[in-house]
C-alpha cells in the first residue's frame, strides 16, 4: 500500500515537473485552448439563452395570425375578413390589429408603432420605449414629431415611458391611439394590419389554417409554432456566422493539436526513454502523459467556460452582440437570465477536451512501447 502511494506521489511530482519544464509551449497552448473554448461557449450560451428568452416571450403570442398578401407582399387586410373567419368551426374569436414600422431618417432607426388592445393612450399622446427615450432624449411631457404618409408633420406628447425591464420587447416600441395611427399611416378605417385568432382546440391549428387558406386564398395564416421555429433558425444561423468569423483561431488550435498527434519532440522522446531505462512501466508513462493532457485540457475547459459564462450573462456579450442581435440602431439593452445546460457543457467538453487528450496519449504510447535503448540512440 505504501509502495503504491509512493509511486503515485512520484508520478504526480514528475507530471508537474514535466509541465513546468515546457512552460512556454504549454502556456501558449493553454492560452489558445482557453480562447477557443471561450468563443465556442460564448456563442452556445448566448444563442441558447436568446432562444430560451424568445420561447418564453412567444408563449404569449397569438395562436394564429392571419395576414393578407398580394403578389407575395404583405398588405393590410379588410375587416370584413374577420366575420368570414369567425364562421369557421373551432374559431373562438377574431381580433383585428393595427401596427407598423416607421423609419426615422434623423436617427436612422426603425420604430414599431402598436395600437394596444387595452387602455390605449389618449389622442395626441404616445407611450415610448426606453430605447427611443434615450435616442430622442425625450421624457414624459415632451413633444415628439413624425412625418405622416402625406408628408405633413405630426406631433405627439409623450405620456409615459415603458419600463426598462421590458427592453427585449419595447426598446423600439411606440404605443399610440387608433385615430392617431390611422392619421399618421394613412390606413383606411375598413382595413387592419392583420387578424389574430383564438382557437378552441390547439390540435386543430393546422386544420383551421388550411380552412382559412381555402376560404380566403389571398391570406396567409401563421401558427405560433412556425414563429418559434423561425426565431430558432435565425439565431442558429447568426451563431454560425460568429463561429465562422472566429474559425481562424480554431484552425490554429487544430494545427497545434495535429502537431501533437504526429509525434513527440526529441526532448520528450528522450525523457520517455530515460524513464523506461530507470524502470518505469509503459502504463506509468501513459498515465503521466494522460494527466499532462488532462491538466491542460481541464484548466482550459474550466477557464474558457467560466469566461464565456461571464461574457454572456454579466458583460452582455460585448464582443459579438451586434452580429447576433441584428443591424438595428436601437439595440435592446437587456440582461439574459443566467442558466447552465449540462448538455451544452458536455458538447463543449466532447469537442475540445476529448480530442486533445487523445492526441497526447497516442504518440506517447508509440514511444513507450519501443525499447529504451532505441529511443535514447
Amino acid at each position: 500500500m505504501a509502495g503504491n502511494l509512493e509511486r503515485q506521489r512520484h508520478l504526480i511530482d514528475f507530471t508537474v515537473a514535466s509541465l513546468l519544464r515546457r512552460k512556454g509551449k504549454n502556456g501558449a497552448l493553454l492560452v489558445v485552448y482557453t480562447l477557443i473554448i471561450f468563443l465556442l461557449s460564448s456563442v452556445i450560451f448566448f444563442t441558447h439563452a436568446l432562444k430560451r428568452e424568445a420561447a418564453q416571450v412567444l408563449q404569449e403570442a397569438p395562436e394564429i395570425i392571419v395576414q393578407r398578401t398580394l403578389t407575395g407582399r404583405y398588405q393590410p387586410i379588410p375587416l370584413s375578413y374577420a366575420a368570414r373567419i369567425r364562421g369557421i368551426r373551432g374559431v373562438v374569436s377574431v381580433r383585428p390589429r393595427l401596427w407598423g414600422y416607421y423609419y426615422d431618417g434623423d436617427s436612422r432607426a426603425n420604430y414599431t408603432f402598436v395600437i394596444p388592445g387595452e387602455s390605449p393612450p389618449p389622442v395626441g399622446s404616445i407611450i415610448i420605449g426606453s430605447g427611443i427615450s434615450k435616442l430622442r432624449e425625450a421624457a414624459p411631457g415632451d413633444i415628439i414629431g413624425f412625418t405622416g404618409y402625406d408628408g405633413k408633420p405630426q406631433s405627439y406628447r409623450v405620456k409615459d415611458i415603458l419600463p426598462e425591464r421590458s427592453q427585449l420587447l419595447s426598446a423600439d416600441l411606440i404605443l399610440i391611439s387608433e385615430h392617431d395611427y390611422r392619421a399618421l399611416s394613412g390606413i383606411p378605417a375598413e382595413l387592419a394590419t392583420d387578424l389574430v385568432l383564438t382557437v378552441r382546440n390547439r390540435k386543430e391549428f393546422a386544420t383551421i389554417a388550411e380552412k382559412i387558406t381555402k376560404l380566403l386564398p389571398d391570406t396567409r395564416p401563421i401558427i405560433r409554432n412556425e414563429i418559434l421555429r423561425t426565431y430558432d433558425a435565425i439565431f442558429s444561423w447568426r451563431s454560425g456566422i460568429v463561429i465562422v468569423i472566429f474559425s481562424s483561431a480554431a484552425l490554429a488550435f487544430v494545427i497545434f493539436a495535429w502537431d501533437k498527434a504526429t509525434g513527440l519532440s526529441a526532448e520528450e522522446r528522450k525523457e520517455i526513454g530515460i524513464l523506461k531505462a530507470v524502470g518505469w512501466e509503459s502504463s506509468d508513462i501513459l498515465l503521466m502523459k494522460f494527466w499532462e493532457g488532462m491538466v491542460i485540457s481541464l484548466t482550459a475547459f474550466l477557464s474558457g467556460t467560466l469566461l464565456g459564462y461571464l461574457h454572456v450573462f454579466f458583460c452582455s456579450s460585448i464582443l459579438f452582440v451586434p452580429v447576433l442581435k441584428g443591424w438595428s440602431t436601437l439595440y435592446p439593452e437587456f440582461k439574459l437570465v443566467p442558466f447552465i445546460n449540462f448538455g451544452h457543457l458536455a458538447v463543449i467538453f466532447a469537442l475540445t477536451v476529448v480530442p486533445y487528450t487523445i492526441t497526447t496519449i497516442i504518440p506517447s504510447w508509440r514511444v513507450a512501447t519501443i525499447d529504451p535503448d532505441s529511443v535514447l540512440r
